[in-house]
């Protein structure tokens, strides 16, 4: 017990002496010694954890190496602060940063391992696999000398094999339908852009959708050019579709939320420990103030997300459909260490216009805040608007009139349940033994020419008119898989399974992540929903031209800051 009670004072000593030292360190524009860092460290604390690493270092039974004991350490001390503060190691780091920073190094394949093998669905056009010759249905049977193909090999472990650092060479074995030896290529590994905009369709004459994954660094070009094209189709009606956007780039959102709002319409200011606050104001030159507006949300939308949303709702511009958000409310600053880690400290609390804020509550050491999600399952809330209940004191207006809340993620204007109606035993076997999913890999290979050489959605409908027997022969599939047909079950599940076998098997064409979203719609109430408000809506007034501009809204210190 006293030794426990020894290696747990060390570790949180050492780290707070790191810690501590390179905050002193920064205030001071520079970098202090080890020497310098203990001498701050006992002025500021009476010199004992000092005296407690000297006692380790000195006396401690075992050899410990200090890099690996700040890396217990430092996490554990984060702990006790608020549960968005966190460390990350650099493997860690660099998975999430690449992501927000919207490129990473690799082949350019969009691929799935639904059936033990690497299937290559898609193969980003002019990149390094497509200049290699690959396509997309082949299997990569070989990475350079080490068999993949029926390993039950981890998708991490494939992914790390095949990518690697710009101007570096890959050799892959490729299984190739129609031909009978293995297809030998060699990759050269280019940097491959990440987008954030996940899909851009019209899904009627006058609406289209955009879905926003995260923000990114370039989230806000990204919007914009979506927003422009789907212009050029006929867009005057836009659903802009938030749900599962974990947040990103504070500035982001800032933006974006400019985009949208006329002239000097608060976004959201922030407060600091000191009760500094920062406001941010939209400038008037938003491309986007004309178009009817709708946003998505639900319980996965966070941060960044829940910026944005709330800066429109309490604005009174658009309308938030869906269910209730996230509820995190906390501004981080990344901060990079050395060795590529990096730690993200909350060092702000952020208010949408209203002067509302949507952190829900958490208590350091609790459970609570990690199972808030379950718990509003268990509570109905995913069900019923009416299961959802907000503290009177956390009652604020929007300059409308409408009433908006505080204190736990942001309740939409248009409430949408969790849709259960049509689950059955029968397709809750097909869905979860990845039986569907399995069978669209098969007739994406079986009608490879037809899904290669549709260029719109209305060549890709007329491709699953004419094969009128495709869910028959699904049904004949899922039998010699296991599952025999119900066809009680068959007919209450038919259009959750008919949406997600057109889905699936048309995101294996050149149109990706719009076609799946086109045909999802029949299927997704929430887009239903956003549909039908958008129809009854009258349009914004017509925007003025912008004018050409060096920059659009001042986002201050703010831009480094992530959500």
């Amino acid at each position: 017990m006293r030794r426990g009670r020894k290696l747990l004072s060390a570790i949180v000593a050492i780290a707070l002496i790191f810690s501590v030292g390179w905050i002193l360190g920064k205030r001071q524009g520079r970098q202090l010694t080890n020497g310098q860092i203990n001498i701050l460290i006992g002025a500021r604390m009476n010199n004992k954890l000092a005296r407690v690493v000297s006692y380790i270092e000195h006396d401690y039974i075992d050899s410990l190496s200090a890099d690996s004991i700040a890396e217990l350490a430092i996490p554990a001390i984060l702990e006790k602060l608020d549960p968005h503060s966190t460390y990350m190691p650099a493997s860690a780091f660099q998975h999430a940063d690449e992501q927000l920073q919207g490129e990473f190094d690799g082949i350019g394949i969009v691929f799935n391992m639904a059936t033990d093998t690497v299937i290559v669905l898609n193969v980003i056009p002019s990149g390094p696999s497509q200049k290699a010759g690959i396509a997309a249905g082949d299997r990569i049977i070989r990475v350079n000398d080490t068999l993949i193909a029926g390993q039950k090999m981890a998708q991490s472990e494939v992914m790390k094999r095949l990518r690697g650092r710009r101007g570096t060479q890959v050799r892959l074995s490729l299984e190739r339908r129609g031909v009978s030896e293995p297809v030998e290529v060699t990759v050269t590994r280019d940097a491959i852009p990440l987008h954030s905009v996940e899909a851009s369709v019209m899904l009627t004459d006058d609406t289209g959708l955009v879905k926003l994954s995260q923000f990114s660094r370039t989230s806000f070009h990204e919007v914009k050019e979506a927003i422009d094209t789907l212009r050029r189709q006929g867009m005057r009606r836009l659903i802009f579709d938030l749900r599962g956007n974990a947040g990103g780039f504070l500035d982001q959102a800032i933006l974006l939320a400019n985009e949208f709002l006329p002239k000097g319409r608060m976004i959201v200011y922030t407060e600091d420990r000191a009760h500094k606050r920062v406001k941010q104001y939209s400038d008037g030159r938003g491309s986007a103030t004309d178009l009817a507006l709708a946003v998505l949300i639900d319980e996965s939308s966070a941060s960044s997300s829940e910026i944005l949303a709330g800066a429109l709702q309490d604005n009174d511009r658009g309308t938030i459909i869906g269910r209730r958000s996230f509820g995190k409310g906390l501004v981080q600053s990344q901060i990079p260490f050395e060795d590529g880690s990096a730690l993200r400290l909350t060092v702000a609390r952020y208010y949408t216009p209203t002067g509302r804020s949507i952190q829900k509550p958490y208590t350091v050491g609790s459970t609570d805040y990690e199972l808030d999600l379950a718990n509003r399952f268990i509570h109905n809330e995913y069900f019923s608007a009416d299961s959802i209940h907000f503290a009177d004191s956390l009652r604020f207006t929007t300059p409308k009139g409408k009433v908006v809340y505080g204190g736990g993620g942001i309740m939409p204007d248009k409430f949408v349940p969790l849709d259960t109606t049509r689950l059955t035993k029968y397709y809750l076997e097909v869905s979860g033994r990845n039986i569907l999913y399995r069978y669209t890999i098969e007739y994406a290979d079986e009608h490879r020419r037809e899904l290669d050489a549709a260029r719109s959605i209305k060549e890709l409908e007329a491709m699953f008119a004419a094969d009128a027997g495709m869910f028959d022969r699904f049904v004949t599939y899922a039998a010699r898989s296991g599952v025999r047909p119900v066809w009680r079950d068959i007919a209450r599940s038919r259009p959750i399974m008919e949406a997600q076998l057109k889905a699936y098997i048309s995101r294996n064409s050149e149109l990706e992540s719009n076609a799946f979203y086109y045909f999802i719609r029949p299927i997704d109430e929430t887009v239903l929903c956003a549909i039908e408000t958008l129809r009854n809506e009258p349009l914004p007034e017509p925007a003025v031209e912008p004018k050409k501009r060096e920059k659009r809204v001042k986002i201050s210190e703010l831009q480094t800051k992530k959500q």
